[in-house]
């Protein structure tokens, strides 16, 4: 007959068991599809100005089975939007762009922007999980190249976004009129900030902006530190899936990029050489179909009604 310590010891080892297996459970199972919407009033306007309604979508990683996260996201037009920010890695499969056509179909006609994340370009590959903590995942160059062409002749012909892979551009949205810029994938070095500050100042004095926003993939603090030297009013990013598996009171336990733990999901202040913008980073509408799990980290959206300043 087993000694009490044996008992003991066997009743610790199957309660560990039973609470990791309901969590992965919860994970796998049932939180990976219960998709939110966060709300935020941020005060970014000129004194006067009419407030504004901007969502910001990250993180799809689209798969064209994936109907229930479709659906989801077809429904936030109800929302009705003046501005979209969508913060990249939209494609999660070869075939992902047939899922986000019909997800994004619903929202043509609002003015919107992008960015690339590495999933816009190549897709997923199995990783070793545990990797995550030893830092930002590498780069792997086997991964089945994406049809890049046709996802943005989607977003920009069809929805009438605006590209901002290392890019600035202009536009109306809610009556204000929009400085943005924005970078390609940091994760994968392929923001070129040096290509920004040129053609910013030179739209800001062709016409002045109401509004400057900056839009990244991955937020780096080196990307983050040059959009608040660039005089960005808002700054939006993804790519952290908001540690994707966070610890109830404790918060992310990886971001995948240098950003503090504590400002990878929601909205924060972001500082740098005694300036600040408001940083909003996405926790994202999706996962890898190789990681398909979330835990006390809902697949999300996020509205942002920009007001003006007191």
């Amino acid at each position: 007959m087993p000694s009490s310590a044996t008992r003991t010891a066997l009743t610790v080892l199957g309660t560990v068991g039973a609470v990791g297996a309901g969590a992965a459970v919860w994970g796998v199972g049932i939180e990976r599809y219960l998709f939110t919407v966060r709300f935020h009033e941020v005060p970014v306007l000129p004194a006067g100005a009419t407030p504004i309604r901007v969502l910001h979508v990250s993180d799809a990683h689209m798969a064209p089975w994936q109907r229930r996260k479709q659906e989801w996201i077809a429904g936030l037009a109800e929302l009705q939007p003046d501005l979209i920010v969508n913060t990249g890695d939209n494609m999660g499969h070869f075939d992902g762009l047939r899922g986000l056509r019909r997800a994004y179909d619903p929202l043509r006609g609002v003015p919107g922007v992008f960015v690339h994340g590495s999933n816009d370009h190549a897709a997923p590959s199995p990783r070793n999980p545990f990797r995550y903590f030893t830092g930002p995942s590498k780069v792997k160059h086997t991964a089945e190249p994406l049809d890049t062409e046709a996802l943005d002749d989607y977003l920009t012909r069809e929805l009438g976004w605006l590209d901002l892979n290392n890019k600035v551009g202009s536009l109306d949205a809610g009556g204000l009129r929009i400085a943005a810029f924005g970078v390609s994938d940091a994760h994968r070095h392929w923001d070129h900030l040096e290509a920004l500050p040129e053609p910013l100042a030179a739209l800001r004095a062709e016409q002045p902006a109401d509004l400057s926003i900056g839009v990244t993939h991955a937020p780096y603090r080196r990307v983050l530190d040059d959009f608040v030297d660039l005089g960005a009013d808002m700054i939006f990013g993804g790519h952290t899936h908001g540690g994707q598996v966070r610890v109830p009171g404790f918060g992310a336990l990886v971001a995948n990029c240098d950003i503090p733990l504590r400002q990878a999901r929601g909205l924060s202040a972001w500082k740098h050489d005694g300036h600040s913008a408001p940083l909003n980073v996405s926790a994202g509408l999706g996962h890898s179909i190789y990681a398909p799990v979330r835990f006390a980290c809902r697949p999300e959206a996020s509205l942002l009604t920009l007001v003006p300043r007191a």
